[in-house]
């Protein structure tokens, strides 16, 4: 355990004395392309604030609103005939948008129902198998300046509500299985030939 805190402490001073070596040895000046890259990062932070603001407002919005109780209760039906755990809805609604949203209430869905219950594994899941869509969709298209954004978004948000249904339904194990039958016939082909 020692060894990774060894790691894990020198790792960045590492990383910089060997950035700065290389640039030693390739008769680059450091600094000088080092505040280069600064102010390009200054420059993308300031064209991609005003999406970042306008999706933190509208994140607030639909938190304080009570919009996902609502949402929740209109697609009651298809939850319940998917089989879908109702207690899982607002991270599977609230994780494409809001990342410190979902990571609050999947925390209350693991102290309320425990990490190691169906309910907790499933809301693990989704946290780790998914990104937040549509901030990752503002930082993209803000950078590169792209305005119609509409097969984009749907494009991500077919996929998010693909994986919440494959997570619920418990769909996903048989897809890693699948794969991994895939990958053990694989190679077994592959030794076979040799």
């Amino acid at each position: 355990m020692k060894i990774f805190e060894f790691i894990s402490t020198i790792a960045i001073p590492f990383f910089l004395l060997i950035v700065i070596l290389y640039g030693i040895i390739e008769k680059c000046k450091v600094f000088d392309v080092f505040l280069e890259g600064a102010k390009e990062g200054i420059e993308i932070v300031v064209k991609i604030f005003p999406s970042l603001i306008g999706l933190f407002v509208a994140i607030g919005v639909l938190r304080s609103s009570g919009i996902i109780d609502i949402i929740i209760k209109i697609l009651s039906p298809i939850i319940n005939l998917l089989s879908i755990p109702a207690e899982i809805m607002p991270l599977a609604l609230l994780r494409p948008i809001s990342g410190s949203a979902s990571i609050a209430i999947a925390t209350n869905i693991m102290n309320l129902n425990g990490v190691d219950s169906i309910i907790g594994k499933t809301a693990s899941t989704i946290m780790g198998s998914t990104e937040t869509t549509l901030y990752t969709i503002a930082i993209y298209t803000g950078t590169l300046k792209i305005k119609k954004t509409r097969g984009i978004l749907f494009a991500a948000l077919l996929g998010d509500m693909v994986r919440n249904a494959c997570v619920c339904m418990d769909v996903s194990n048989y897809v890693v299985k699948f794969l991994l039958t895939i990958l053990g016939n694989y190679y077994r082909i592959k030794t076979n030939l040799k």
